[in-house]
């Protein structure tokens, strides 16, 4: 099965949110699970990832991105881990009164 077949498919299967084995077969992107294991491959080979960098250069470079309207999702940066969370800590040394003269 040809790539561009197969990325047809993966397109057609996220933009109408249908099951993999409902992809039909008449549109000629081969079986869905074809193209799922082409995604798999292609996604532990970071092909996406680059594609996205480099879309971003591109549109950066033509003037078509709006930064001042860019966010950052928690959910797509990695957290560091076993970094200590700083605690507030209750003082353990006296106060001086308040004076009520």
């Amino acid at each position: 099965m040809a790539d561009r077949l197969c990325l047809q498919g993966i397109l057609y299967v996220l933009h109408n949110d249908v099951a993999w084995q409902l992809l039909p077969l008449e549109c000629g992107f081969g079986s869905g699970q074809t193209c799922r294991r082409r995604l798999e491959r292609w996604q532990k080979a970071g092909v996406f990832e680059q594609l996205h960098r480099i879309l971003l250069a591109e549109l950066n470079a033509s003037g078509e991105l709006d930064w001042s309207r860019a966010c950052v999702d928690g959910s797509h940066i990695r957290a560091k881990k076993g970094e200590p969370t700083p605690v507030r800590r209750r003082s353990t040394g006296g106060r001086r009164a308040a004076s009520i003269t």
